[in-house]
Formats: structure tokens, sequence, C-alpha cells
């Protein structure tokens, strides 16, 4: 049985080969600008890219520049220490555990947060191994203010 709700296969792609749009008239330095300028605003990489697109129509950082928006950001000394997708579920497991202190008999989201949990061991097992993360970091949800 499909658990999933998508249906189909179609949707957007990206094209094929990586060129700059001709109607784009930003230059390769004005955009690093803008990504440098966005993240000091406190906007995380994922929504830079939504904001150049939807704002500035960019359609694709490294079509224009060459190198991505994480990239731009480690060149400048300026990339988060924690991976935005890790930062995320960390997030998520701080509101799952806040509900949990309030509602310890809530076991949906015991399991929940257990899943959570799981992700977090296995995508932080991965960015020690790429060399993301040092290797001594650890996931400790008492010390979970830190990461906030």
């Amino acid at each position: 049985m499909r658990k999933s709700k998508e249906k189909g296969r179609s949707g957007s792609k990206r094209p094929p080969e990586l060129k700059k749009p001709d109607w784009v008239d930003a230059s390769p330095e004005q955009v690093e600008g803008l990504v440098v300028s966005l993240y000091r605003k406190g906007y995380p990489p994922s929504m830079i890219g939504l904001i150049l697109r939807d704002q500035y129509g960019i359609p694709l950082v490294k079509a224009v520049t060459g190198k991505s928006i994480l990239q731009i950001l480690r060149e400048r000394g300026l990339a988060p220490e924690v991976p935005e997708d890790l930062m995320n579920l960390i997030r998520k497991a701080i509101r799952i555990r806040k509900h949990l202190e309030e509602h310890p008999k809530d076991y949906h989201s015991k399991r929940g947060l257990q899943l959570v949990e799981s992700k977090i061991h296995r995508l932080a097992k991965y960015y020690k191994r790429e060399g993301v993360l040092p290797p001594d970091w650890r996931y400790e949800p008492e010390k979970i203010a830190l990461y906030t």
C-alpha cells in the first residue's frame, strides 16, 4: 500500500546545463553581495535562495556565480558551525521535548521524539564522516540550549 501522498512524477526540473539565463542582469559580485547581506540579516541559506529567486529574479545562484550559497558563505567565514538541516532537526526535538514536559503521557509524541533523535544521530554521523562537524561533536539533549 502506498503511504506517500505524492502521486506521479511531474514537477519542475532543473535544466540539465548550468548556465546563466540571458534575462538575469546581476553580475556574480552583486549576487555574492546579496547572499552575504541576506545572511547577515539572519536568513538561513535555504531562505536566501528563495528570496533571491522570488524578489531578485535570480533562479539559481550557482548558475550565476559558479558557487553555491554555502560555498560563498564559507569563503567569507560566515557559514554556520552546525549545518542547517541538522539544526532544524534539533529545534524540532526541542519543541517535542517541551511538549512532553507538559504532556508526559503523549506516547505518539514520545515515538516522534525517538524518530527525530535517530535522524539527528544518523545525520551527525554522516557529517562527522564528511568532516563538516568535528569528530567530538555530540547531540546532548541535556545541553540543548547551547544549540539554539
